[in-house]
């Protein structure tokens, strides 16, 4: 009997200081902004996003800028290092709604695919387009012709259809003298801080007619 009073104290006790500890914080999801430049002051950014809301974003001291730039489905080359958002298709291909071509300097960056939040069910791969496309078993495509592209990352392959509403942009370095209102902006995983301000550690700026369409 005794030892069973103690076995309840002593659960008692561990229960006590359960309740009593602090749970562990949850890491903050990382948010992508989409919008127009509203203000400048500092290192700080107010945008108005494309669904009407507003955002303040501090630029991070070593935040990169990245400028969007024309270019077209020719530019897509075998070897291209490229990102592409897309949706799945009922072939098991994805349809693109926008491909984006890295500079040199950027080979490499984001490579693999994810959920994107573009569009519902949307992807984003990152990866090289294929110099030889054929078939991709794991992803239930025999062949690839006319404007559809492989798109190859470590551990796997996308195949890609490109249609005429896919819009195609280059990207290349930009700097800071490109931000000012009426800038559209794509901010890509903006991290909130302690006192839940947001901070960005990279920009994609394109203009009015030309904004960045990932």
């Amino acid at each position: 009997m005794t030892q069973h009073r103690n076995r309840t104290r002593l659960l008692a006790a561990i229960a006590t200081l359960f309740a009593l500890s602090p749970l562990p914080a949850l890491a903050a999801t990382p948010i992508n902004l989409r919008g127009t430049i509203t203000s400048i002051s500092g290192n700080t950014i107010d945008i108005k996003e494309t669904d009407g809301s507003t955002a303040a974003v501090r630029l991070a001291d070593d935040a990169a800028i990245v400028s969007v730039a024309k270019a077209s489905l020719s530019d897509i080359k075998p070897g291209s290092y490229i990102g592409t958002a897309a949706t799945p298709r009922t072939d098991g291909t994805l349809q693109a709604i926008e491909v984006h071509i890295f500079p040199k300097s950027m080979r490499g960056a984001g490579e693999g695919t994810r959920a994107w939040d573009l569009k519902p069910k949307s992807s984003m791969t990152n990866g090289t387009v294929g110099r030889r496309p054929g078939r991709v078993t794991d992803n239930k495509v025999n062949k690839v012709e006319g404007n559809t592209i492989t798109v190859d990352y470590k551990g796997g392959a996308k195949v890609v259809e490109i249609t005429p509403s896919t819009k195609v942009v280059s990207l290349e370095p930009g700097n800071r003298a490109e931000l000012k209102p009426d800038a559209r902006i794509f901010v890509v995983g903006a991290t909130k801080n302690g006192d839940g301000s947001l901070e960005a550690h990279r920009i994609t700026v394109g203009t009015k007619d030309l904004p960045p369409p990932m």
